[in-house]
């Protein structure tokens, strides 16, 4: 699918280090660091909200169906195994030498930015991360928006729900959930430091308060927090406005030149 300003865009096929194939696109074309997008929990790179996102990113950017989504194989584990697939992509990123690499996750893929970025190696780590709409923690019901999420993935006729609307869970939930709970944003979101972080939360979030967001920004002690008035929830709450915002901030973190910062290309 052809960026709208006639950017090119490729199609690219990534290998995570335990053997999922994921699908994504790249597209080379932008000012700034490269972005790596991650979609939330039911997304994927075709959905209206995410596309929209997309087009508005006037960056590089290599975008993926994370496992069990879209065209992507393998099984979502609701962002413990995630973090491979964002390792996956940020390893292609460098191979197609950017020297610079942003990671963007929206929603559930907030937490996986989040999570990635404080459990790997300076080596492998991004220049700058930012989390949209992320949870601080799992098993979150407060609100009726993330009841029919544990309803999706917890009851046998949810998890039919759910693959009908093209997600595949992995196989442990059939039995109850994690067998090892994975560490939560919350638990490891202080390891960033100091790589730039940048925590993006909507006051009308109605999946995950805005309490989500200070939590994470007092824990990681470090980064920034916008908290938007008027935003709703992940990529649907994104407006294009706030990508180019998001866009300005990841170039002034990561170093960019000054002919980049005035939008030039360099």
């Amino acid at each position: 699918m052809p960026h709208p300003d006639g950017f090119p865009v490729r199609p690219v096929t990534l290998m995570t280090s335990n053997g999922v194939r994921l699908r994504g696109e790249y597209r080379p074309a932008g000012i700034g660091p490269l972005v790596v997008l991650c979609h939330g929990f039911t997304q994927r790179r075709t959905r209206p909200a995410i596309r929209r996102v997309l087009d508005a990113l006037t960056a590089p950017v290599l975008a993926m169906d994370l496992r069990g989504h879209g065209r992507s194989a393998g099984r979502c584990t609701l962002g413990d195994e995630e973090v491979l697939d964002v390792a996956a992509a940020v390893a292609e990123g460098r191979r197609l030498g950017h020297d610079r690499i942003v990671t963007l996750g929206l929603s559930m893929g907030g937490a996986v930015v989040l999570r990635h970025a404080a459990l790997s190696g300076p080596g492998e780590r991004p220049d700058a991360v930012v989390a949209v709409s992320s949870p601080s923690r799992w098993w979150i019901r407060e609100t009726p928006a993330m009841r029919k999420v544990h309803w999706v993935v917890e009851q046998p006729h949810g998890r039919v729900a759910g693959r009908l609307i093209g997600v595949r869970l992995a196989g442990h939930w059939y039995d109850g959930g994690w067998a090892v709970v994975p560490a939560s944003p919350v638990e490891v979101v202080h390891r960033i430091a100091p790589t730039p972080l940048l925590l993006v939360h909507g006051q009308d979030d109605h999946y995950f308060g805005t309490e989500h967001a200070l939590t994470l920004h007092r824990a990681a002690r470090h980064g920034e927090l916008w908290t938007e008035p008027a935003m709703g929830h992940g990529a649907t709450g994104t407006s294009p406005a706030l990508v180019h915002r998001i866009v300005d901030w990841t170039r002034r973190t990561t170093g960019a030149t000054p002919s980049e910062q005035d939008g030039e290309a360099a």
